[in-house]
This record gives structure tokens, C-alpha cells and sequence, in this order.
């Protein structure tokens, strides 16, 4: 399946200052996957290590982290050549074997001539737990999210249509084929970007085996949390990864301690809600009480909203029946706006955007705001229908005069009154 990140690691390969490449992520988002095609793709052999499941492969790095002697014994193990260029070697999972880990610092400075990538789902949780030695200053680091929607539609052979909503996005035009475009959102919203969800519905269009893996995946994750924790923070991950449906609920969302557990306190479930993020199981917002630049500088971090990596999961782990949000039938409006809250989230970080959300005592709040490259702030309103009334993001625009506001909603491509309005399954294509 195509992957975006792709691109960035063409442009890793053709670095000349290029360093060994650590790629992060949430597990099950195709980092493995991605490694390996684009190794075949672009090189003429790969060398392939995991650092869980190969046996023996760790020991390797017991005795020194020499770069060359690890090459040599690499070789032997794999029974091919490993040679400068031509080859890109992958240590997976690297967050089992910490010596493999701190060796990269090695191969930056001794060895830079070998292509190697690194993959680790759980290296930030590692790290917190086992105090690693990481190669700060000697790696490259890519971050791989869920496939965003342009992504699915490209498995699902929509390549055609991804152009149309380029063009209409480029030029804020209708897009004829809208109510085409926002059926598929819909069913978007349901399976998620995990890619073996993606393509289990590609192949099969059959949502009970979707519902399966996800759950799978899910539980994958709940596996994990025994694994990295201990049995006292295992339970508070737990809980706190238990309350992420209900807190997005909520009408505002605002994530409260008092629903994992009555009279629980912040000091109780903060390295909790940590070790969720470490993982990349969730995303977390947190509100500034200021539209002004810069916006970390007007940052409340004990006031935020939590949401989920992925909205098939979040579909899955609330036990949501794939035609209640397909059909979205009158009963399902009460949560529709978390699901689309949730899928805006997704969608602003996997194009590298690091959102926050605004309120005004009480009186105003609006979804999101975001400071461009240019360092202007915009603030962004979620509806999840075409009715966009908003007196917030008035409020909003009144006090802080910003260039322009964005609008996202069940209507179609717009801009007007310096409001840009995109419709739901146009955020992938949203570039500030």
C-alpha cells in the first residue's frame, strides 16, 4: 500500500549528511512494512533484524559496539552481504536491545557510509522505563501516523478522486462529486487507518472482519501495557486508556480524572496518560487561553482533551456498529461530533500540525487554533454537518482579527468572509 512517508525517506536515502534513520509510531501502523518496501524498492538487497523475535540477533551487541564487527557478524547471521549503498538494513523493534539502540551513535560517527533504519513502536516507553542511553544529535527521526484519508482512498482505488479534491481544495471550488467524497469519510471514519484494516476492507468490503482486527489491535495494545509496566502502572493505563470514550462523550470534551475513577487526582494518573502518549495510542490537545504567537507560551498543560490514534479503534473500543455511522441516524448526532473531533486530530497530526484549543472563561471555545509557517494563528471549528453556526469561532475572530479562519463541516469547498471552508475529507490536504 502507498505511503506518503515514502517520499521523505527518498529524500533520507539521498542525503549526503544522512544519519541512521530512527522511525517512531504507534504499533501496527505499517512501520515494518514500509521499511521493507521501500528497502526492495530502492535498494538492491535488504538486511532484515528484528530485535524481538530474531534469536541470538541481541547478543551481537554484547561484547562491544564496534560498527564494523557488527556488520561482519550481521552478514554471517543473515548469510548474505551487507554492503555500503546498496544495502538497507533494518533493526525492528529496536527498543528490546538497548546496546542496538546507542550503537547508532556509532555508526553516525564511525561508519556513516551504511544505510540503516530503525523501528521501534514503544521506544519512548522503553526509554522512560529502562533509562536508554539515546543518540541524541546522531540520528535521523521520521514519525509514521495511521494512513490519513487521502491514503485510504488511494487502496481503495480512488486515485482519481484524491486528484479531484486536490484540484477543488487548491482552488476552494465545489467539488462535484462531494456527497461521492463524504460517503467514503464516512466509511473512512469507520474502518481507520490501521493498515491491515485498510486492507482487509479493500480486499473483502466486509466490516465483520474489520471489526475483528480491530479489535485484535486493540487488544494488541492492552497486551503491550503488561509488558512495559508494571503491574501497579499497568492498571492505571488501563484505566485511563478505558476512559478515552467516555471523556470524548463529554460534551466539551475536556478531559476530567473524576471519570477513570472517582476522586482520582492528576498525581495518580499523569504518568499514565504519559506512558498512552509515549506509546502513541493517543493525542493530546491542550488549551491556551490566548490567540497570540506564540501559542506553547499561553499553554494551560494541566487543562487538555485526549483522543484516540485512530478512529477505527475508537469505533471498535466504543463497540460502534459500522452502518450507525454510515447512515448516522438522528440517535447517533449526540457522538457524531466527538467522532469527527477525534478524526480532525488524527488528521492535524499526521500532517505535522500541533494543535491546541481555545477558551475564553467560559463564555467561547473553539475546537482547535495552529500557528502556520508564516506564524499566523488560525483557529479551526469541527462540525459534523453542514449546519456551521458558530458563535465561538466569532467570539474567537473578533478578539484576535486572525488572517483567516478555517471551518470544517459537511459542506462542500468555499471561502468567503475569510472563513475557508473544507469539507471533512478535505483535511489531508490541508498544508500550512
Amino acid at each position: 500500500m502507498e505511503r506518503k512517508i515514502v517520499e521523505s525517506l527518498i529524500a533520507w536515502k539521498n542525503n549526503p549528511k544522512r544519519q541512521p534513520l530512527l522511525l517512531q509510531g504507534a504499533r501496527q501502523v505499517g512501520k515494518t512494512y514500509t521499511l521493507l518496501s521501500f528497502g526492495k524498492q530502492y535498494y538492491k538487497n535488504v538486511a532484515y533484524f528484528s530485535m524481538e523475535e530474531s534469536v541470538g540477533i541481541p547478543e551481537i551487541w554484547g561484547r562491544d559496539l564496534n560498527p564494523e564487527r557488527i556488520i561482519k557478524e550481521l552478514s554471517a547471521v543473515s548469510g548474505q552481504s551487507i554492503l555500503p549503498k546498496d544495502t538497507l538494513i533494518i533493526f525492528d523493534e529496536i527498543q528490546a536491545c538497548e546496546q542496538a539502540l546507542t550503537s547508532l551513535k556509532y555508526f553516525a560517527e564511525k561508519s556513516p557510509h551504511y544505510h540503516i533504519a530503525a523501528a521501534g513502536s514503544l521506544l519512548g516507553v522503553a526509554m522512560k522505563r529502562e533509562k536508554f542511553s539515546f543518540p541524541v544529535g546522531k540520528v535521523d527521526m521520521l514519525y509514521l501516523s495511521p494512513m490519513d484519508f487521502e491514503e485510504f482512498l488511494w487502496a481503495n482505488g480512488q486515485s482519481e478522486l484524491c486528484g479531484l479534491i486536490k484540484e477543488a481544495y487548491a482552488g476552494f471550488t465545489p467539488l462535484s462529486l462531494h456527497e461521492k467524497a463524504m460517503d467514503l469519510y464516512k466509511t473512512y471514519l469507520v474502518v481507520g487507518g490501521m493498515p491491515r484494516v485498510v486492507q482487509e476492507y479493500a480486499d473483502n468490503r466486509d466490516f465483520d472482519f474489520v471489526t475483528v482486527l480491530q479489535r485484535t489491535l486493540n487488544d494488541s495494545y492492552i497486551a503491550d501495557m503488561a509488558k512495559y509496566a508494571t503491574p501497579q502502572e499497568t492498571t492505571r493505563i488501563m484505566a485511563a486508556w478505558t476512559s478515552v470514550p467516555a471523556q470524548l462523550a463529554k460534551e466539551n470534551r475536556k478531559f476530567r480524572y473524576k471519570v477513570i475513577k472517582s476522586g482520582a487526582r492528576a498525581a495518580d494518573y499523569e504518568v499514565a496518560l504519559d506512558w498512552l502518549k509515549a506509546a502513541g495510542m493517543i493525542n493530546k490537545c491542550v488549551l491556551v487561553n490566548s490567540g497570540k504567537m506564540p501559542l506553547s507560551a499561553y499553554a494551560k498543560n494541566e487543562m487538555f482533551k485526549i483522543y484516540m490514534v485512530d478512529t477505527g479503534l475508537l469505533c471498535s473500543k466504543f463497540d460502534i456498529a459500522p452502518n450507525v455511522v454510515i447512515n448516522t441516524p438522528h440517535s447517533f448526532d449526540g457522538f457524531k461530533g466527538a467522532l469527527a473531533e477525534n478524526y480532525v486530530m488524527q488528521a492535524l497530526v499526521t500532517n505535522g500540525i500541533k494543535p491546541f484549543y481555545w477558551a475564553s472563561e467560559g463564555k467561547a471555545e473553539v475546537d482547535f487554533v495552529f500557528q502556520d509557517r508564516q506564524g499566523n494563528i488560525i483557529p479551526l471549528e469541527v462540525k459534523s454537518s453542514d449546519n456551521v453556526r458558530s458563535k465561538s469561532l466569532r467570539v474567537y475572530c473578533d478578539n484576535y482579527k486572525p488572517l483567516y479562519s478555517v471551518r470544517v463541516s459537511a459542506k462542500n469547498f468555499g471561502f468567503e468572509n475569510s472563513v475557508k471552508s473544507i469539507p471533512l475529507y478535505g483535511l489531508a490536504w490541508l498544508r500550512v
